[in-house]
């Protein structure tokens, strides 16, 4: 088994209610994953069924080629050797930045002690805190010994629960960055629960969206975006709308603001009724084109707006544009697209 982490068909059931259904997936020796989703989807439960806090209904977990847990088999949590930083990730407040990071390597000897400290110190950018206690540090400089006392004693598994949640946007995904770069560094295989994209896209080689219990899709950040497997995650990733559209034949969809062309899934055949996916990222501002709709709503991001806008025909879409491009609201701008993906859905498939 190549996998550190492999969970084959995993479902946990919590007094009569089912919690994870038929869970199923892999990650690699020194892999980062995330497993996305809204508040209730199952995704710590996932993460505790890894731990060993929580017994399987049915299914199994594998680390790092010895079996965890299935059925009428459960490796205590002592014994898998897993690194956990929880959302509170507390902090022992009667010991210092050092004491802290150090608490787990009792049992080794003195200078692999301070070699592992120093390595951590280092890594972590705490030099110069290493004697202040935790009522002393910020939100992330805390965040950051929490990390750096789960990952002393070299854990095959670090497990991070919403570890970022209590730090503010901006930091959050700086540390997601950071962090993704030290434990590279480290080689250490780490799955992470969060419900913030941004957070999962800065931190992960491969992303689980997760909803009502279901690993909707294991994949990568780019493939999640561009090419969802189902509706639910097209709606979770990233913002779009879906518009009407109509199969011409294998590459190509007709649609009230053109025909787009693409990949036509083989069961989709000629006059089919679907919805096509327009991400912000599809309409472009062009003050050239003949094409025009008016802006209707604006949301400034900095480098960017995220336009509104409705066409000729009543149809809204939403549109990135540079935020030098200062529109006021209801006046028509040019636009055109540019679909590099084409994503598209029945009816059926959207109310799912």
């Amino acid at each position: 088994m190549n996998n550190a982490i492999e969970i084959k068909e995993l479902s946990l059931s919590i007094e009569g209610r089912q919690i994870l259904e038929n869970i199923s997936f892999g990650l690699g020796e020194i892999g980062i994953a995330c497993l996305l989703g809204p508040s209730g989807c199952g995704k710590t439960s996932l993460l505790r069924c890894i731990a060993g806090f929580e017994e399987l209904n049915y299914g199994e977990v594998w680390i790092k080629g010895i079996i965890a847990s299935k059925p009428n088999h459960h490796l205590p949590v002592e014994q898998r050797n897993i690194g956990m930083v929880f959302q509170d990730y507390v902090l022992f407040p009667h010991m210092s930045v050092t004491e802290n990071i150090i608490f787990g390597l009792k049992d080794q000897r003195a200078t692999r002690i301070k070699e592992r400290l120093d390595e951590l110190i280092e890594l972590f950018a705490l030099e110069k805190h290493t004697r202040k206690y935790p009522h002393q540090l910020s939100g992330g400089q805390q965040q950051r010994v929490a990390l750096a006392r789960a990952m002393a004693p070299r854990p095959g598994v670090l497990l991070l629960d919403e570890p970022f949640a209590s730090l503010d946007i901006q930091l959050r995904e700086q540390l997601a960055r950071e962090l993704r770069s030290i434990l590279k560094q480290d080689g250490i295989t780490t799955i992470m629960v969060t419900h913030n994209q941004l957070e999962a896209f800065a931190m992960a080689d491969i992303i689980g969206v997760m909803g009502d219990g279901k690993l909707r899709q294991w994949d990568t950040a780019f493939n999640l975006y561009h090419e969802p497997k189902t509706s639910y995650v097209a709606n979770f990733i990233g913002e779009g709308v879906f518009i009407k559209g109509e199969v011409i034949n294998s590459i190509e969809v007709k649609t009230d603001i053109g025909n787009i062309k693409g990949h036509i899934p083989h069961n989709f055949e000629k006059g089919k009724k679907v919805r096509v996916l327009i991400r912000p990222d599809d309409i472009l501002h062009d003050d050239d084109s003949k094409v025009t709709a008016h802006v209707r709503g604006k949301a400034f991001r900095g480098a960017e707006f995220l336009y509104t806008l409705e066409t000729k025909n009543g149809l809204y879409l939403q549109s990135l544009v540079p935020s030098h491009h200062d529109h006021p609201m209801n006046e028509p701008i040019g636009i055109k697209t540019e679909i590099d993906h084409l994503v598209i859905f029945t009816d059926e498939e959207i109310s799912i």
